[in-house]
């Protein structure tokens, strides 16, 4: 049974203005914790994350893997939509991922994600950790770790990156959602940075950049036994998130039996 994983992160976006600073060491963290599980790990980092290199890593990963191997895919970078164009999203739009050719190459749709997963065989544990984008409210976890540097969200409007003749007027209203796409891939699980009304936040801790989720998902992994499960990992982060500097309450998506498997078996 092999264990691989793909840890994808994105701080520089030409030409948008919109810089990140948390992606790469939250990519970078992923890789540490999970090459310590015994997990082969590549990385994809600013250039490197193209759009064509994104879906060739993807599509590798998930089409080479056999039954009982387990495939993790995280992602830490902007969020963005798009217009659908096929119909199927009833509120007009295609949430997406944004590689760091965005504005030449355009984004990773979830309908593209979703080609992606139709290549996985049967017995391929998959998970998706998404630390990015969507839009918010707010309560009151434990935050005391956190800088007292302003956060950023990890949400580029389409009006950044998309020309003025491709934004209907009825799209540029509306507000992003990456999420609900995403949790329809194929994957078991997916492990999202927040709700799809909430925005993710690229912040700092004791003087170092971390998208937030990543921060807590992290922190919380450490305190937990050896035969926790992704419930159990999925409440202890509640206890952090939201709270008053970063509105954003993390989401588990996938089937009960899913939800109780061994984090990172």
């Amino acid at each position: 049974m092999a264990k691989k994983a793909l840890c994808i992160g994105i701080n520089d976006y030409p030409g948008t203005g919109s810089d990140l600073t948390g992606c790469i060491n939250d990519a970078n963290d992923w890789a540490a914790e999970l090459g310590a599980r015994g997990y082969e790990v590549a990385k994809l980092l600013d250039k490197q994350a193209t759009r064509a290199a994104m879906i060739e890593s993807i599509g590798t990963l998930v089409s080479t893997a056999t039954e009982g191997d387990s495939i993790v895919i995280t992602y830490s970078g902007h969020g963005t939509w798009a217009p659908d164009t096929s119909g199927d999203e009833p509120d007009g739009r295609d949430e997406a991922l944004c590689p760091w050719d965005l504005t030449t190459k355009g984004p990773l749709l979830d309908d593209d994600l979703g080609q992606l997963f139709l290549h996985r065989r049967p017995g391929v544990r998959v998970l998706l950790l998404s630390d990015s984008c969507h839009s918010g409210s707010v309560t009151r976890g434990d935050d005391s770790d956190a800088d007292p540097k302003a956060p950023r969200a990890r949400f580029l409007p389409p009006a950044v990156w998309m020309k003025p003749n491709q934004l209907p007027p009825a799209i540029t209203r509306q507000p992003a959602t990456v999420l609900s796409g995403l949790r329809r891939t194929g994957g078991d699980l997916l492990l999202a940075g927040c709700q799809d009304t909430e925005y993710s936040w690229d912040a700092n801790f004791n003087n170092r950049p971390n998208g937030a989720f990543t921060y807590y998902a992290l922190k919380t992994l450490k305190t937990l036994p050896a035969n926790a499960t992704y419930s159990q990992w999925f409440k202890a982060m509640r206890n952090y998130l939201p709270s008053s500097r970063y509105p954003q309450a993390p989401q588990l998506f996938g089937g009960a039996s899913a939800r109780r498997f061994k984090i990172f078996a």
